[in-house]
């Protein structure tokens, strides 16, 4: 039998992900993790960007998370992420939209919106672009 680990990602609005994986591969604050069964225990932040879960029988799956934390037991990781979705739920046009707005205020300086929370929304939709992409080039393969 293939050693496997269980893996739950959620938000909190839902649980988006429970089940066994070979792998989860993720971002967090230091750089990307890969994190397989009896892994060292952790618990770190996670930026931004895509998660990887790589299933025992062969096939990935691909979700979004806007930030969180990341718990690892040797037999358990949990992603407990600010806001979660399967990759190809995302709206494209609404992330292109939100870089596109975060991006004018941070250029304008005497914008409504604060500097802090333009690059938060930045960094937020530029992920969300980068998860969009690689889940587009994993479906070409």
């Amino acid at each position: 039998m293939a050693s496997t680990i269980h893996c739950d990602i959620v938000s909190a609005e839902a649980e988006i992900f429970s089940g066994t994986a070979a792998m989860v591969v993720i971002t967090g604050e230091e750089g990307e993790l890969g994190i397989a069964p009896r892994h060292a225990p952790l618990l770190t932040r996670i930026k931004p960007g895509q998660v990887r879960v790589m299933l025992p029988e062969g096939g990935e799956e691909f979700y979004y998370v806007s930030g969180g934390m990341l718990e690892v037991q040797p037999h358990v990781v949990t992603v407990l992420a600010d806001t979660a979705a399967r990759a190809d739920d995302l709206d494209e046009a609404a992330a292109v939209r939100a870089k596109e707005e975060a991006e004018r205020a941070l250029s304008d300086r005497t914008a409504d919106m604060e500097v802090a929370e333009a690059q938060a929304r930045l960094a937020e939709a530029v992920a969300q672009l980068a998860a969009l992409e690689r889940l587009r080039k994993n479906l070409k393969r």
